[in-house]
């Protein structure tokens, strides 16, 4: 099964479009992303939604962020781009008629609880300003290598 990328492909995108003067075309993205230019738009749509970015059309026109980095956490970019479920496993039958199948249920759909709980905190708790600064020393410590 394929991973779904949309999180990690948008918050690379917004930590490029930070870092860049001026407004980034569906095409730059496109290439940067290794995908069609529509792709971008279609997914950049939800965070334009949010109000993260906006788009110009025209000549010089792209996508620019539209949003104060401390404010938008990871948690608001995933929904934002419309993310999948956190976790594709589940059960089978809500309502089994099997004790063992509803005991099964109960203890899967706990621990499931319990691990979104845990990924929607930590992605709630990191910013996007948070990920700029991480990479700004990132940089810094690989350019004095």
């Amino acid at each position: 099964m394929r991973n779904d990328t949309r999180l990690s492909r948008m918050l690379h995108v917004l930590l490029h479009m930070g870092r860049h003067q001026g407004p980034m075309t569906s095409e730059a993205i496109g290439v940067m992303l290794r995908t069609n230019p529509v792709v971008v738009r279609r997914t950049m749509a939800g965070l334009r939604d949010a109000g993260y970015v906006r788009s110009d059309k025209g000549h010089g026109g792209g996508w620019v962020i539209a949003c104060d980095l401390e404010r938008v956490s990871l948690l608001d970019v995933y929904r934002a781009v419309g993310g999948p479920r956190l976790f594709a496993i589940g059960n089978e039958h809500s309502h089994p008629d099997c004790a063992v199948e509803r005991l099964v249920n109960a203890a899967v759909d706990d621990a499931l609880r319990d691990a979104e709980a845990l990924l929607v905190k930590r992605l709630a708790a990191v910013s996007l300003a948070e990920l700029s600064q991480t990479l700004d020393v990132d940089c810094a410590d690989h350019a004095g290598r």
